[in-house]
């Protein structure tokens, strides 16, 4: 994954200051801190992406896509439908 380590030292998780994340292959810009929010995963949570092509998405389920980065196809985790922090959000 693009951001977590799963060694308990995921940075971005907390982080809140103002910015913009961008994927760790190319530097493309993905989420806006604006669009984060604390959730209970190991991992940054977001509700949308900067742009409807910031990401490319693959459906793997009913209740999820699989995420990528729309210019280089990194892999950067999942968009979960109907989970984000107001009903009928979505949780990246």
């Amino acid at each position: 994954m693009s951001f977590c380590s799963f060694f308990g030292k995921e940075f971005y998780k907390d982080h809140f200051k103002p910015g913009i994340y961008v994927c760790s292959q190319c530097g493309h810009p993905v989420f806006s801190s604006r669009s984060k929010y604390a959730h209970s995963t190991p991992w940054p949570a977001f509700t949308e992406t900067i742009r409807e092509d910031s990401v490319t998405k693959i459906m793997e389920t009913l209740t999820a896509y699989k995420v990528l980065c729309g210019k280089c196809g990194n892999g950067l985790g999942h968009e979960f439908l109907n989970d984000g922090p107001e009903e009928g959000s979505s949780r990246f």
